[in-house]
């Protein structure tokens, strides 16, 4: 085939609102998905990139060339999950027709970012962007950036920060401590960029996932889960608590001290928690005779992880305190050196008995 005509929709508008599954491919099945997601949502920017693919799969026909059209969707958690279901998709689609090339067509530059991903695939001969044209009155102007702002990728990304900022400095400001209210928000806004570009909030909408598929399907991991979720909480506020005592104190021990009373307060319920939430994905896998052996060596990684940062923490701050947490200074090396050795041998009977499940299967 010479030409694959490619529309790609990654945040899965036309799954989610016209209840289409991708791949759809050809003109007729493809002018069917424009027009029930536009009467399902006549705004969708995407009804007009189906309809630019069709037609420029009519201009490639009528040049007699052999071309075919495919819309491809990704998933409303746009990033690494939608752009490896377009992946996946396209995959399919070359080892279905073995196009010499694709002309990808977009409704914008969002779009477009997995044009590499294609790329590594095939010959990428054109790129068509369609653009819907707007009045330039101020009524429409206004309309544009009201409906703009109705999307919930871009009100997420835009208002949260501003929300953060100005209730960290009404609260600063009724505290009587508006000279802090700059930094506090700075600070603030830092973290959640930050949480943005690791991937962090990916990581909680799949946690909220995984918590509504196990209430719905009555599993024993959501109550395990809300058991890990207050522990967390507990330890957060075990730790914090320790943190604001030192902080408070008549001594100031340095940031980096009073970070290692917080892991040194915290860390076991922070274990705790790992271990329930794993503990309930174990006991749902054998109620339903799913084999993940994996699973089974989860609890001792956890608890390795946890004895390591426990003992660095005792290390730390007995070394370079005058608190003595359970050891006089000159026992911590041999202390930290046993605790890692244990470590290393729990690790290892985890990793034993993994694979002692997967040898009975």
């Amino acid at each position: 085939m010479d030409l694959l005509v490619l529309c790609i929709d990654r945040d899965n508008d036309l799954g989610r609102k016209a209840g289409i599954e991708s791949i759809v491919v050809g003109r007729e099945p493809s002018v069917k998905a424009s027009l029930r997601l536009g009467l399902a949502d006549p705004e969708d920017s995407d009804v007009n990139t189906i309809l630019g693919g069709i037609k420029v799969y009519d201009e490639m026909a009528a040049q007699g060339k052999e071309v075919e059209i495919a819309l491809v969707t990704g998933d409303i958690n746009v990033g690494l999950v939608s752009d490896e279901r377009i992946a996946k998709q396209i995959d399919l689609l070359m080892d279905w027709y073995h196009p010499k090339g694709v002309i990808v067509v977009s409704d914008g530059a969002e779009d477009e970012a997995i044009l590499p991903i294609i790329q590594s695939r095939v010959k990428v001969n054109g790129v068509r962007r369609v653009l819907v044209k707007q009045s330039h009155n101020l009524e429409s102007t206004y309309y544009l950036i009201k409906q703009v702002f109705r999307d919930p990728k871009i009100s997420h990304t835009f208002f949260i920060p501003i929300g953060l900022a100005l209730l960290i400095y009404s609260i600063f400001g009724f505290l009587g401590k508006s000279e802090l209210a700059v930094i506090a928000i700075l600070g603030a806004i830092g973290v959640y960029i930050l949480s943005r570009g690791l991937g962090l909030d990916d990581f909680i909408d799949s946690t909220k996932q995984t918590f509504k598929g196990s209430l719905y399907r009555g599993k024993v991991a959501f109550i395990t889960y809300v058991l890990a979720a207050v522990l967390v909480v507990i330890a957060t506020i075990q730790g914090a608590a320790s943190f604001w005592e030192y902080y408070t104190g008549d001594i100031w021990y340095g940031y980096l001290i009073l970070v290692m009373i917080f892991v040194h307060s915290s860390v076991w319920w922070y274990v705790a928690a790992g271990i329930c939430a794993n503990l309930g994905k174990i006991l749902d896998h054998y109620l339903e005779g799913v084999g993940d052996e994996r699973a089974y060596s989860y609890p001792f990684f956890i608890f390795a992880t946890g004895l390591v940062f426990w003992s660095a923490s005792v290390f730390i701050l007995a070394n370079n305190t005058d608190m003595k947490f359970l050891l006089i200074s000159g026992q911590t090396t041999e202390y930290l050196a046993v605790s890692a050795v244990l470590a290393i041998l729990i690790s290892l009977i985890g990793v034993k008995m993994s694979k002692k499940m997967i040898s009975k299967r």
